[in-house]
């Protein structure tokens, strides 16, 4: 797993081990293409073990957050998805609003905004994921129809 030596270092640091409970919850996290809840991690965590409640699943997947190992987002119907970062790097998506399609976008595809951003404002982005609502192209044709 790309990720499991960084997470033990910052538990490490932070006097916290790594528990099974843990290593579990980041290795459904490594099975797992796109976008999961807590709740598909902790579907897939139980045919592994019944001793890990979802309370676990949670809190390990807010250190997860908070050390930048995994980013979170909500696409509009009030559920949290989450996904690693430690493979892809930054990246960006566009939802549409109407059909929930999410399209992912690449650091280069994004970097003229992020370097506007420095140039214009001197603002500089701690972006490493983003979401841009608004209409996808099949949704946009069907409205106007």
């Amino acid at each position: 797993m790309c990720c499991e030596s960084a997470f033990l270092k910052q538990l490490h640091d932070r006097g916290l081990r790594l528990t099974p409970q843990r290593e579990m919850v980041l290795g459904a996290l490594h099975e797992t293409q796109g976008h999961v809840t807590a709740e598909d991690i902790y579907a897939r965590v139980q045919h592994l073990s019944s001793c890990v409640d979802i309370s676990t699943v949670y809190r390990t997947l807010e250190l997860l957050q908070e050390f930048d190992l995994v980013t979170s987002l909500d696409l509009g119907d009030g559920q949290r998805r989450y996904e690693l970062v430690g493979g892809h790097g930054a990246h960006y998506h566009l939802l549409c609003r109407s059909c929930g399609k999410l399209l992912r976008l690449e650091q280069g595809e994004i970097q003229p905004l992020l370097d506007h951003l420095r140039q214009s404002y001197g603002f500089e982005t701690e972006a490493s994921h983003l979401m841009i609502p608004g209409l996808c192209r099949e949704c946009r044709a069907r409205l106007s129809n």
